[in-house]
């Protein structure tokens, strides 16, 4: 469990909190490139831990994200005219740059002093893995790439990249990410249901059979330069141990642990938007081959476990508000949970925690130690920041081209020797 300090420490991320001002020091997604598609396309609105943003893609196809108010009179710039290079406020026409300086002023005399002088608050964008990227920390600090991801660096026809609305807090959720104890049960079929269910990207009948037989994995933990990879191992057959390895890359990526060697890899990336919400982008990309037009239409539809089925907004179908669509008698004689898909799953029992859980009331097991991990080391870097340490990771881009995934090998070998021979890198990291 956590004092209440520090779950307020690691759940608080406006500015001025710790976590808040670490989380600035990072470049993070904002929004799909194809959100603001076009040159000169609608500006959207942005929401990122607590602070409200405007964001417009310019005549020459660069990103701007300002603060929304005009500095003339403080009409919202989400109602402006995005044209010629700037977005111009509606109401008396100032016109404001990508880097937020005010290039026009119509209702200004020519020989005024301040011409020229007047800016209004801007973050530095980039774009990368068909994300739209920001940086809110203090000028000049910025690190001079976003974390490279292997979904990024693979051929845009190799990846598919979504996002989806949380309606609770980021910390919370991305703990859900680091339990993968969680799958013996969550996303299982009924007891009495005993094949023809898939429970993860292309999970065959085996795999389903050792994650229910083995409800207690036992977990190894290994620091990097970018956070950790935590492993998982369940029983199989014969003196074969079934692995899930997942990795966690500050300050609030995961890749997922299902796809066996040949298989579509998959990730997540936390953004908070305020204390009680998040958004999570979900990647899906294979390093050896285009994704297909029907892999496409799933991922669309939410038909694949990492993806879910997407109302306007980005909202899950099966939400909070309509109890996830829930169905007592699928319950009762097919799905252990009645709830239709594994990402829906995963977001019910991340809400159902509550908008921001309590951790002074938990009673945690041995395999939650992924999530202690995490908590630690997530605390102990906000406090570095605030006693003045930047933080290291955020220097280290090259560190987050890493994979994750499952394993089936001998249980002689160790977990370096697991990860050696699954991925070539006692790490999980790609050349």
């Amino acid at each position: 469990m956590l004092s209440a300090a520090d779950n307020d420490m690691l759940t608080r991320t406006g500015a001025g909190t710790p976590m808040g001002e670490y989380f600035r020091r990072h470049w993070l997604p904002i929004a799909l490139s194809r959100e603001m598609a076009a040159p000169d396309s609608p500006p959207i609105r942005i929401k990122i831990m607590s602070e409200d943003l405007v964001a417009f893609r310019d005549t020459r196809g660069q990103v701007g994200l300002l603060e929304p108010q005009c500095a003339h009179r403080g009409a919202n710039l989400f109602f402006g005219r995005n044209e010629d290079c700037g977005l111009r406020c509606v109401y008396h026409g100032w016109k404001y740059d990508v880097a937020g300086r005010c290039v026009d002023m119509p209702n200004v005399p020519p020989d005024a002093g301040y011409h020229g002088q007047v800016s209004i608050k801007a973050y530095p964008t980039c774009e990368f893995a068909d994300m739209v990227w920001a940086y809110l920390g203090p000028p000049g600090t910025a690190p001079a790439q976003p974390p490279q991801l292997e979904c990024g660096v693979v051929p845009a026809s190799h990846r598919y990249v979504s996002k989806r609305l949380v309606d609770c807090n980021w910390a919370h959720a991305m703990e859900g990410a680091l339990d993968t104890a969680h799958f013996s049960f969550l996303h299982m079929p009924a007891p009495s249901v005993q094949s023809n269910v898939n429970p993860g990207a292309a999970a065959d009948e085996n795999r389903l059979r050792w994650l229910r037989n083995d409800p207690l994995p036992q977990f190894v933990v290994r620091d990097h330069d970018a956070g950790f990879v935590i492993g998982g191992s369940r029983r199989a057959d014969d003196d074969q141990l079934y692995w899930r390895i997942t990795q966690f890359m500050l300050p609030s990526h995961s890749l997922t642990p299902a796809a066996m060697p040949g298989e579509t890899y998959f990730g997540y990336t936390w953004v908070p938007i305020s204390d009680t919400a998040c958004w999570i982008y979900v990647y899906g990309w294979n390093p050896d081959q285009p994704l297909t037009a029907a892999e496409r239409a799933t991922y669309e539809k939410g038909g694949y476990g990492q993806l879910a089925e997407l109302g306007p907004g980005h909202v899950p179908v099966r939400n909070r508000g309509n109890d996830y669509l829930i169905d007592r008698d699928e319950q009762k004689h097919r799905s252990f949970t009645g709830v239709r898909g594994i990402a829906e799953q995963d977001q019910m029992a991340w809400e159902s925690q509550g908008y921001i859980a309590d951790r002074s009331r938990e009673r945690l097991s041995p395999t939650d130690i992924g999530i202690v991990h995490f908590r630690r080391l997530m605390l102990d870097a906000a406090r570095a920041l605030r006693d003045g340490v930047a933080p290291a990771a955020a220097g280290r881009p090259q560190a987050y081209r890493l994979r994750a995934g499952g394993a089936l090998e001998s249980g002689k070998l160790s977990f370096e020797e697991m990860m050696q021979q699954r991925f070539g890198s006692t790490t999980g990291s790609v050349n």
